[in-house]
């Protein structure tokens, strides 16, 4: 696949890092092209963490050093996943169908439901980063962002678009095929290898596979489908279910 344009174009929506060639006017070619490079986006932000965590420990402690990791992810990406995470929340505590849910996913305020679990995972996101293993902090850190948006291509992959009436994620999802799925799954399974070693790499996106596809047969059943919040969703659940699972992974190399 042609990898420039792609790559530039999940770059720029995944982060809030500008970049000095812009990609305007993208074919859904290119907007379904680019989620196959989601995970090295991840990486890239991995490497950002891992450097910060190694620079910030010199001078914090770990329990700052772990606040300011969470911080400043939710910058870097200008807090898009959390945003999805709170609308899919309040979508789910508000509605009695599919369409008032979606309705109530629409709206750009922020409910009670939506803000306390949006903490909650924040809160567990803290305690999953204290409970990482010195030996391999490092690399996992690297790995979390790449682990989480290569759920939302597999997420997208697995049910259609919920709105009829379209929305950000639709011309992302319209071309996807299995090509940018498995290039996805190639770009995290090797920095998997590399970070945890091969029993442990297939561990990991086997658990998170089945996670994943739970999280988004649940989203056909209660929004017909999926859409970019409920993405935004998988993104961050699976961030938390990566790092209570790290210990146990790093364990198997």
């Amino acid at each position: 696949m042609h990898c420039v344009r792609p790559f530039v174009i999940a770059w720029q929506f995944l982060t809030a890092i500008p970049v000095a060639r812009s990609c305007d006017d993208p074919t859904p070619e290119e907007l379904a092209s680019s989620m196959g490079w989601y995970p090295l986006v991840g990486l890239i932000l991995g490497v950002i963490l891992a450097a910060s965590d190694f620079l910030l420990a010199q001078v914090f402690s770990d329990h700052v050093v772990n606040g300011l990791l969470i911080v400043l992810l939710v910058v870097l990406t200008r807090g898009l996943h959390q945003d999805g995470l709170a609308d899919t929340l309040d979508g789910l505590a508000g509605g009695r169908s599919p369409v008032e849910r979606l309705a109530i996913m629409r709206d750009g305020r922020i409910g009670a439901i939506g803000a306390t679990g949006l903490a909650l995972v924040l809160g567990l996101k803290y305690a999953g980063l204290t409970d990482l293993p010195d030996e391999g902090r490092l690399s996992l850190l690297l790995c979390l962002p790449a682990a989480g948006r290569w759920a939302m291509v597999v997420s997208a992959i697995s049910a259609p678009y919920a709105r009829s009436e379209g929305g950000l994620a639709q011309p992302f999802i319209a071309h996807l095929s299995m090509r940018h799925v498995a290039w996805a799954t190639g770009l995290l399974g090797l920095a998997l290898l590399w970070a945890v070693g091969p029993v442990s790499a297939l561990t990991c996106l086997a658990v998170l596979g089945i996670a994943v596809y739970a999280m988004t047969l649940f989203a056909r059943r209660l929004f017909g489908g999926i859409t970019g919040d409920t993405l935004g969703a998988v993104n961050e659940i699976v961030e938390v279910l990566f790092l209570m699972a790290a210990p146990l992974f790093f364990g198997q190399r």
